[in-house]
């Protein structure tokens, strides 16, 4: 047996927090040594080594807590945060000179951990906030702040917010590896499944097509029924989701009996409560799929606000009824699918004889609002457009588009 491709997701920002850890241990150390060898300048030792002793203590017990993103939460980087404040303002009280002389805060350079915390965690907004109350203590705690404070609060604020940023970013590029890489995956099952099938189902249901049609009779009702089947089922592994024909069979006639020919019945219709949850707009589509039409879609699926998703099905579902309507039961019509970042396009093109100049005008101006109302009324509604290009005797091109931030705000 096969096995299944499995996507391993890994963390760009896992290193990071690895190197905060280890940052904050290296600071807590440096501070502590740092007050130890200077311990005769400062007026109230006791209130430093109060303070350092506590440093110490928090530093090693929330080492989990940096260790990555789901246990570095809001309260504890508050905590942190107020720890560090703490510190610089606890400096004066413990140094009396150290406002005169523009000497080291009891925290030293560990108050930038925490800083860079908020940047890991939240990007560089959240560094900007923790960055700019870190600033208000640092001249707070210097009474008469120098050039040298104020370039030492510059250099925090802009390194953290530069770290933020490069975490956002990391993070974006992240998920685009992630969703390109299961894309790969799929569209290497979907080979796999297809070249299967292809040595085995489809050949069976080519077969049955070909000796049926050379038969006649009611055994060529069940060569065309294979050879839809076929083609359905070329549809499914290519990415589409085609629902298999339901036949009946009639005991006292021998006859097979298609049921379906038309798209299956749409589901229900929401309820007031039901919110626009994501649905996949291929297995919409995938039933209108058959001898004259051929769909080609993305092999990830094509994600959109469930009431979205219906109507854009529904104009696809009226540009169809015109084709057959104007261009004849024979005529052949082609569905593409195109996921975008920012919309979602669905063209409609056929084979048919096209619409003469000013043809739509005329069918709006007689009351006929099919392509009015059911396809460019309902893409208007999404916030999206409805574009119809025709040539007599270049057949008719629709094309629909629904930009993903407006689709289903208001459905």
């Amino acid at each position: 047996m096969a096995k299944r491709e499995r996507v391993v997701r890994m963390s760009v920002e896992q290193p990071l927090w690895r190197a905060l850890t280890a940052y904050r241990v290296l600071t807590m150390v440096y501070a502590v040594l740092l007050a130890f060898f200077t311990r005769e300048k400062f007026e109230r030792p006791l209130v430093a080594a109060a303070f350092l002793a506590f440093l110490a203590v928090w530093t090693l017990a929330t080492l989990p807590k940096v260790a990555g993103a789901a246990h570095c939460t809001k309260r504890f980087l508050a905590a942190d945060l107020t720890v560090a404040v703490t510190g610089l303002l606890l400096t004066p009280l413990a140094d009396a000179q150290a406002q005169q002389i523009d000497g080291p805060t009891l925290p030293t350079i560990w108050t930038a951990g925490s800083v860079l915390a908020y940047a890991i965690k939240g990007g560089w907004r959240w560094a900007a906030g923790a960055s700019s109350v870190v600033a208000v203590a640092n001249v707070v705690e210097r009474g008469e702040p120098s050039s040298d404070t104020y370039h030492n609060v510059l250099l925090v604020w802009v390194a953290s917010i530069a770290i933020g940023y490069v975490v956002e970013v990391a993070r974006a590029s992240e998920r685009t590896l992630a969703r390109a890489l299961e894309i790969e995956a799929a569209t290497r099952e979907r080979e796999r499944l297809a070249r299967d099938i292809h040595d085995s189902v489809l050949q069976v249901l080519a077969m049955v097509q070909r000796r049926g049609t050379a038969l006649g009779g009611e055994a060529a009702e069940l060569g065309r029924l294979a050879g839809e089947q076929e083609i359905a089922l070329r549809t499914l592994v290519a990415g589409g989701m085609v629902p298999p024909s339901r036949v009946s069979e009639d005991a006292s006639q021998g006859a097979v009996v298609r049921l379906v020919e038309e798209p299956a019945e749409p589901g229900p219709e929401p309820t007031e409560t039901s919110g626009p949850s994501p649905c996949d707009l291929r297995t919409l589509l995938g039933p209108y799929a058959g001898t004259r039409v051929t769909i080609s879609e993305p092999g990830a699926p094509v994600l959109l606000p469930a009431p979205a998703a219906r109507e854009l099905t529904a104009a696809v579902s009226a540009a169809l009824d015109n084709v057959r309507r104007h261009a004849g039961e024979q005529a052949r019509a082609w569905i593409l699918v195109e996921d975008w970042p920012d919309e979602v396009v669905v063209t409609v093109r056929d084979d048919g004889p096209g619409i003469p100049e000013g043809r739509l005008e005329q069918a709006e101006g007689e009351g006929r609002m099919g392509v009015a109302l059911s396809i460019r009324g309902r893409l208007r509604d999404l916030g999206g457009s409805a574009e119809v290009i025709s040539a007599p005797g270049q057949g008719t091109e629709v094309e629909l588009k629904v930009p993903r931030g407006k689709a289903g705000q208001d459905g």
